[in-house]
């Protein structure tokens, strides 16, 4: 019993693997394994990396594969519970309060109306909680909110439940996918990773990273995709300020066409330059020394 368990689980994890080809995204077996775990859990999974190695790549990739909606709360400092909850729509209520009569504005029954569902504004996660199951939730570079943000994650992660005063408890029917990433600008709390399965995507081998520019742009030649490919592994190798992510090997990529080259030579590579690098320091520096990035590639 246990060896068909196995079976249909390896099974389970190459079909999932397909799928997300078949959408553009390459996964290698540790991350679909990890996804096929949180999926049939249904766990949130939070994905760790480096910027650029596909973490919210693979929330999109999720929700074109099982049509579904995307929805997606952008991290940031600062961010609070009505921005990521729900708001009420302030301005409409107080178009409709200057649209009551004298009589009406004394009718208890009619302020309270004031905050129906008609006024209410949702924000990502309210929308995912009533989505349910129809939705991918990704929550986007958690490390960047603050401490009190992610302790208020804790409860919705565990039971899918939001509470507005004035209207109750709204439960999800089901589960939504959901995901998280960090690029560990912060350490999270171990109480937000004990509720979520964890993976750690690392930039991808050449023969990987090969592979997805092959998915994503079939008409690249070979030979031009493993020397843009060859050339990111080495600038990825220096001391940069940011280093390029697969992203950037796409844009480099994709400049290269632009100018309709078949060949990633010096006077190519400082032209697209931009497409890979993002950093003004980093620019003069990989500049001035071209020559070394393409040699042999």
């Amino acid at each position: 019993m246990v060896g068909e368990e196995g079976g249909r689980s390896r099974k389970g994890v190459l079909e999932l693997t397909d799928t997300l080809r078949g959408v553009g995204y390459l996964a290698d077996r540790g991350l679909a394994t990890a996804l096929f775990v949180a999926l049939e859990l249904g766990r949130p999974l939070l994905l760790e990396g480096e910027v650029g190695v596909g973490k919210t790549e693979l929330a999109k990739a999720l929700s074109t594969a099982f049509d579904c909606r995307l929805i997606r709360l952008q991290c940031y400092e600062g961010i609070d519970t009505h921005q990521a909850l729900y708001e009420w729509d302030y301005a409409r209520q107080m178009l409709h309060v200057r649209a009551l009569s004298g009589d009406q504005v004394q009718d208890g029954e009619a302020v309270s109306r004031l905050f129906g569902a008609e006024f209410l504004l949702e924000r990502p996660l309210l929308e995912a909680v009533r989505a349910g199951d129809q939705c991918v939730l990704l929550i986007d570079e958690i490390d960047r909110a603050d401490d009190e943000f992610e302790a208020f994650l804790l409860e919705l992660l565990s039971d899918f439940q939001i509470t507005i005063p004035e209207l109750g408890t709204i439960r999800a029917d089901s589960s939504p996918i959901v995901i998280l990433t960090s690029n560990r600008t912060r350490e999270l709390h171990d109480a937000l990773k004990r509720r979520c399965l964890y993976h750690w995507i690392g930039y991808p081998t050449v023969d990987q990273e090969v592979d997805i520019v092959k998915v994503r742009m079939p008409d690249v030649p070979g030979t031009l995709a493993h020397k843009v490919v060859t050339a990111v592994g080495r600038l990825r190798d220096r001391d940069l300020v940011k280093p390029p992510g697969i992203a950037e090997t796409l844009d480099w990529v994709a400049a290269l066409g632009v100018i309709d080259s078949e060949e990633l030579d010096t006077e190519s590579a400082r032209d697209t330059l931009g497409a890979v690098i993002k950093d003004r320091d980093d620019f003069d520096d990989v500049n001035s020394d071209l020559e070394s990035l393409i040699t042999d590639v």
